[in-house]
């Protein structure tokens, strides 16, 4: 079961890669080369892989399409929610010709990239990127728990459900954890917060950012004498 649980995830997770090496699935848009990658694109897809990995193995273990908590399907619309508004911030700098945005500059580095605005690195992406790792790992331990525990269903039998298998088709859908209001909200926050504060991210415009070099390079260099 967990190794079958792995394998399912490691496939997922190749095949995102290999997309993302063949199509830049997972980059920002941008003029550079590679394109830094992008954040919310890796939100989506970190959660879709999760939870795809958990549907299709509790289905291969139990032979039931579980049905997904309400709590499940709002994490995937605030990953795709964050998607979209990220896209249309970059879709509008992109059609700003004064703009200069920071996502044009070559880089290499994959958390670099996830962690990084105009300034460095920045802590609403710090934040966002720790909530979402933190709440993914209890999400997949959780499923994993579910999963094997022999006793899952024995408390509604015991509650008087005299058919054992209506009884583990009705516990089916409650294998993957349902996420509480509080801590939907809280990822809630931390993507409308990633998503607020992008739109400042390329504020300052290709004419600032040449002026601002040439007084550096200015105060930088020894003078002639």
């Amino acid at each position: 079961m967990v190794f079958q649980f792995w394998a399912l995830f490691a496939i997922l997770t190749a095949g995102i890669v290999f997309c993302d090496r063949k199509f830049n699935m997972l980059r920002d848009l941008s003029k550079a080369n590679p394109r830094p990658y992008s954040w919310s694109r890796v939100q989506l897809a970190w959660w879709s892989v999760i939870i795809l990995t958990s549907f299709t193995t509790i289905m291969l273990q139990t032979g039931h399409a579980p049905n997904l908590h309400t709590s499940t399907l709002v994490l995937l619309g605030i990953s795709a929610g964050t998607m979209a508004a990220a896209r249309v911030i970059d879709l509008a700098d992109q059609q700003n010709s004064l703009v200069f945005r920071h996502q044009d500059i070559k880089t290499s580095n994959f958390f670099l990239d996830l962690l990084s605005d105009q300034n460095g690195v920045s802590i609403q992406r710090f934040q966002a990127i720790i909530f979402n790792a933190v709440f993914g790992i209890w999400f997949i331990s959780s499923t994993l728990g579910n999963l094997g525990d022999p006793n899952f269903c024995l408390s509604d039998f015991a509650k008087g459900d005299p058919n054992l298998a209506q009884c583990l088709l009705h516990s089916t859908d409650f294998l993957i954890p349902i996420v509480s209001d509080n801590n939907l909200i809280l990822l809630g926050l931390s993507s409308a917060t990633y998503a607020a504060l992008k739109i400042t991210e390329n504020k300052g415009t290709a004419s600032e950012t040449l002026s601002e070099k040439v007084v550096d390079e200015a105060l930088n260099t020894p003078a002639q004498g």
